[in-house]
């Protein structure tokens, strides 16, 4: 049989969490409830799951620096994390984004966008089966063992920054804009804003490290990436 994808919702509200657990469980995931950061960290500790819907505001440690905790660790780094947040303004959602969060959903949300949102992540979060090794100078990725190298060193992406990092290397220099990118790595992108992409492409140049200059910013067209490693301007 197969196994079902499990979700940690971390989330102090029992008729939220309990209304977030129902729509899953009818739709095909296994739900796992957390009411704060530290049951979460023992669910995590226990088995790791699929993707975590955490919420901004809990008792204790908030869910951006939850967020920014389990990023920070390499076991947990890789799980896709989606923001449950009453913080509708711009500068809040590039804060959750910023923290280390995948996606953001704002309270209220329909059942039908909240699936969408976990269908989309996680699809980016699959690795690329098909397709062979590339490489760019002294940069390269392995789609079947997920792994990327700069210089020979290994380097570690979250799985949106690996997927936006395979697809702009197996497009090497040319330009793609936001709404290209947007509809080749994320996919259906029905609720994802273009600005998602800059902190994106931010979080991929942090973690290219020496590297990160060959991830080009076009004024007024987009981003591409380039075998010249000269400084970003």
């Amino acid at each position: 049989m197969r196994k079902l994808p499990t979700i940690l919702i971390v989330e102090d509200e029992p008729a939220i969490a309990e209304l977030i657990s129902v729509n899953l469980r009818h739709n095909g995931f296994a739900p796992i409830w957390a009411e704060d950061g530290d049951s979460a960290q023992r669910e995590l500790d226990a088995v790791l799951p699929d993707m975590i819907l955490l919420d901004w505001m809990l008792p204790g440690q908030s869910g951006l620096e939850l967020s920014r905790k389990w990023r920070g660790h390499p076991r947990t780094r890789a799980v896709p994390i989606i923001m449950l947040t009453a913080r509708g303004d711009e500068p809040d959602k590039i804060a959750g984004l910023d923290a280390g969060a995948d996606d953001y959903i704002t309270k209220p949300f329909s059942t039908q966008e909240m699936l969408a949102r976990i269908r989309a992540v996680l699809r980016r979060r699959a690795p690329e089966h098909s397709g062979e090794s590339v490489a760019i100078g002294a940069l390269s990725l392995d789609p079947a063992t997920h792994r990327v190298s700069h210089a020979g060193q290994p380097l570690k992406l979250g799985p949106t920054e690996f997927k936006l990092l395979h697809y702009l290397m197996r497009n090497a220099e040319r330009v793609h804009s936001r709404g290209q990118l947007l509809d080749k790595v994320w996919g259906d992108h029905v609720y994802i804003e273009e600005r998602t992409v800059d902190v994106h492409v931010k979080r991929l140049r942090e973690a290219l490290g020496e590297a990160a200059a060959m991830v080009e910013t076009v004024r007024g067209a987009g981003y591409r990436i380039t075998a010249q490693e000269h400084q970003q301007k």
